[in-house]
């Protein structure tokens, strides 16, 4: 049995990563790097009625623009084709999160080894963090100023891997659990004293038919307070992560807002501040480093993982041979057998995939709305981004009790959640009605965005704890690592779907507002299937699955 100061380290160390990662997250991916990757295209593009004026050379391109109104809108030239300076934003993020999805692919049977699960985590965050801090160096004037749109790319590939080695940690933390332990002890020696007393009864009734013996009362309690506590403290250890990311997210925007302010939101004060979280995000990752358990960690379920131990006490353990095996194992995973076998776990990822690009899609597209419809300040824009994780502290301490209260299921208050954050993008589509006259409703006004931000933080950060504890009662054990790598592929590596469409709305179209009607059809499409996903039987068939050999 781990001691419990053994799983204190550990849960710090795993904690003290959240604390260092989800600031990219918060500050630069959903703040700053749109912010600044539309304000690299606009320092070098044209304006769109004539191509030939520069947009930082126009005085109207700061000005408060009317939904549709050409005049303002900046373009610049990649290649043969001319790109919305906002769309430009969006597609380097779908190109990114694109190849996440691959390397994520490539690498998760990887992170299933604990010999190796610790040295991903740390290679992709330091190649992550670095790519964030090289912003300061690359101004938009240089010639070679796209380069900002490769850094972008390398920064969020690193962030999500290292994510889903750290999420790899998860299930075995919360069965470390000390509380989890001791239940689980209790339920052995219960099932050990019936399996004793079965077996004295077998001798002196030998002579009876032979029936299937229920389990007795005390057992199946036993068992269904081991699943609930194992459940809880899943979601209590996500959900402390998620909060503790949020505070991390929160402190550097503050330090952030001073250099934006100073600096009236220039282009140098934007990148400063992606330069910033690559900082933070390498110096809290020490802590990680330190406490997370390495080689020295056991392999849980051996028999489950897809790494041949004597090819690697014989040193032959191979890179590209873990590489290829990720994608013959992904085939096996995606084979219509296997899917029908897991038929509850796949309902939740094709529910997720549609959720997590949706509210994804959501921050970006808000942000930039924010900034090219309703001309935001940076500053602004920072307190947009301050509030939405203050609040979503706030919805991930709430929601809880409100759990609780109403004695809802984590499977219910999911579909609440949804059903709430859809709102948002419809509050957006409202804009289109002219509600009243002194222009307020439907997402027209800057203070508007400011309640948005505060409703939508209030439902998204309850809903990222519940959403990752909730996945991992679905997964077979053993193989953590490499469903949260297709947990990951329908989560952050499935958004390139949703900034590439937005884009798109965006450069036809000439107006930002019209994405939100697709926003709204993508949450309110999963809602129906998340309705249909059976926890009780994903749970059993996730525990009796095993692959083929």
């Amino acid at each position: 049995m781990e001691s419990n100061s053994n799983f204190k380290r550990k849960l710090h160390g795993w904690l003290s990563y959240a604390f260092a990662s989800e600031v990219f997250v918060i500050v630069s991916l959903t703040l700053f790097l749109p912010i600044c990757l539309e304000q690299f295209a606009r320092d070098n593009g044209y304006l769109q009625s004539d191509k030939i004026t520069r947009c930082v050379d126009s005085v109207n391109v700061d000005e408060a623009v009317p939904d549709g109104g050409p005049g303002a809108r900046c373009v610049v030239k990649i290649g043969w084709f001319w790109i919305d300076s906002a769309s430009f934003s969006l597609y380097v993020y779908s190109i990114s999160v694109a190849l996440q999805a691959l390397t994520v692919i490539s690498v998760g049977g990887i992170a299933d080894h604990p010999h190796h699960r610790k040295r991903l985590l740390l290679g992709f965050a330091l190649a992550g963090a670095i790519s964030a801090m090289l912003f300061v160096a690359l101004p938009s004037s240089s010639p070679v100023w796209f380069l900002s749109a490769c850094l972008a790319v390398v920064a969020n590939v690193g962030f999500g891997v290292s994510v889903v080695a750290m999420n790899a940690y998860l299930p075995s933390l919360a069965k470390a659990s000390p509380t989890v332990v001791q239940l689980l002890a209790n339920l052995q020696e219960a099932e050990a004293t019936d399996e004793r007393a079965d077996d004295g009864n077998d001798e002196t009734d030998s002579e009876q038919p032979l029936i299937q013996r229920s389990q007795p009362d005390n057992v199946m309690k036993l068992r269904s307070q081991y699943e609930t506590e194992l459940s809880r403290a899943t979601s209590r250890i996500s959900s402390m992560g998620i909060a503790l990311g949020y505070a991390a997210g929160i402190c550097l925007l503050l330090v952030a807002l001073v250099p934006v302010t100073k600096m009236k939101g220039t282009t140098f004060a934007l990148r400063l501040a992606i330069g910033l979280s690559g900082i933070w995000w390498a110096g809290f990752s020490i802590p990680a480093a330190l406490w997370l358990p390495g080689a020295e960690a056991p392999i849980e379920n051996a028999e489950a993982v897809w790494v041949d131990n004597e090819d690697l006490q014989q040193g032959k353990w191979s890179i590209r041979r873990e590489i290829l095996a990720a994608w013959k194992r992904l085939g096996w995973m995606l084979r219509w057998t296997e899917i029908k076998k897991l038929r509850n776990t796949f309902k939740y990822l094709a529910a997720w995939f549609l959720i997590s690009d949706g509210f994804t899609t959501i921050s970006s597209t808000a942000i930039l709305f924010g900034k090219t419809v309703l001309s935001m300040k940076a500053s602004a824009l920072i307190l947009v981004g301050i509030i939405t994780p203050m609040s979503g502290i706030l919805g991930s301490l709430t929601w809880p009790r409100l759990q609780s209260y109403f004695e809802w299921s984590n499977h219910r208050v999911i579909v609440i959640l949804l059903a709430l954050a859809s709102l948002v993008p419809a509050y957006g589509c409202m804009g289109f009605l002219k509600i009243s006259q002194d222009h307020f409703g439907g997402l027209t006004t800057q203070n508007e965005m400011f309640g948005l931000a505060v409703y939508f933080g209030f439902m998204y950060g309850a809903f990222q704890g519940y959403a990752r504890a909730f996945y991992a009662e679905l997964l077979p054990p053993g193989e953590e690592a490499r469903w949260y790598a297709l947990f990951s592929i329908t989560d952050k590596s499935s958004s390139f779907v949703g900034p590439l469409i937005v884009g798109l709305i965006s450069d036809i179209t000439g107006n930002i507002r019209y994405s939100f009607f697709f926003l709204v059809f993508m949450i309110w499409t999963s809602i129906p299937i998340m309705l249909t996903v059976n926890v009780k039987r994903g749970r059993k068939d996730a525990q009796s699955y095993s692959y083929p050999n």
